[in-house]
């Protein structure tokens, strides 16, 4: 599914939809240029949620939890690691729910990831070529507003 997304409100607002609607146990999986919108989609997603507080990126941190909206937020940011330091992280504690409550994980440079989930939400922001802002969500192996894919 391709959306064109008219600036930084309307990618939030996309964000603020996933939010309201994505389950426990849902992964985003974010990919796009610096500056494509991927934090702003998350800080939708954290709106969505409930969520109140302020939802930095999380490029020094790698990771910030939150959770104090209806279901707690994982927000992972891989930027600044080669794919052999990912492996390290076990990133899998936090969508298999293991060591951590069980909630939403979005994980931006998700390209990095040597790894995937089973089932996650692909979502890649680009600019168009001399248009707006777009999203490709791709769901694999994920049931998301009644389309699996």
């Amino acid at each position: 599914m391709n959306i064109l997304l008219a600036g930084a409100e309307a990618t939030l607002r996309l964000g603020v939809s996933l939010g309201e609607s994505l389950t426990v146990g849902s992964v985003i999986l974010l990919n796009g240029d610096l500056g494509s919108g991927k934090t702003t989609l998350v800080q939708g997603i954290g709106q969505g949620l409930g969520i109140t507080e302020p939802i930095v990126s999380p490029t020094f941190t790698l990771i910030n939890e939150y959770r104090e909206g209806r279901i707690p937020l994982y927000h992972l940011d891989l930027y600044r690691l080669e794919p052999s330091e990912v492996v390290g992280l076990n990133l899998e504690i936090y969508w298999e729910g293991v060591e951590v409550i069980p909630g939403i994980v979005a994980i931006e440079w998700a390209e990095k990831m040597p790894y995937k989930p089973d089932s996650y939400l692909s979502v890649v922001l680009n600019y168009g070529d001399h248009g707006p802002r777009q999203a490709k969500i791709t769901p694999v192996n994920f049931s998301y507003l009644g389309v699996v894919g």
